[in-house]
């Protein structure tokens, strides 16, 4: 596991600190959980951006794949 200093306002750390009590974890478990939660994202992303451009150039075929029930 690695170790990261990460300097913020004190007005956005402070914020930060009463949604983590409020969730019951640790300012560190609520980083680590946003941290999680942008990675899937740019996952989910890049997955779209590969199966689009797979697709580009096949309006037609799309067009079937929509009529479909």
């Amino acid at each position: 596991m690695t170790a990261l200093t990460v300097r913020l306002p004190d007005d956005k750390y402070r914020r930060l600190k009463e949604v983590a009590h409020q969730r019951g974890i640790s300012v560190n478990r609520l980083i680590d959980e946003m941290a999680t939660l942008m990675l899937a994202e740019l996952d989910a992303e890049t997955r779209f951006l590969i199966r689009a451009e797979r697709g580009r150039g096949n309006l037609a075929r799309g067009l079937e794949l929509l009529k479909k029930d």
